[in-house]
């Protein structure tokens, strides 16, 4: 997926696969999944993706700054 923020084009099948977090099984309403990229200039991305009854019930990227990334990867890994 491609999207432009900012001026700033975030793109999953050009950035690096950091860390990948789901929740529920596969055709779940609820369930989710998000995964954390990061660009070749250092920047980072949330791209979500859910059932329609899950937080995220639509395909989308997200940006995140280095401190909220860390943190998001703390919560995942805890």
């Amino acid at each position: 997926m491609k999207k432009i923020i900012c001026k700033v084009e975030y793109d999953t099948e050009a950035a690096e696969l950091v860390k990948k977090n789901a929740v529920g099984a596969f055709g779940d309403p609820a369930g989710y999944e998000e995964s954390l990229y990061k660009t070749a200039d250092g920047k980072f991305f949330l791209y979500v993706n859910g059932g329609e009854e899950s937080i995220y019930p639509t395909e989308n990227i997200k940006r995140m700054s280095a401190a909220k990334a860390e943190e998001w990867l703390a919560s995942v890994n805890a």
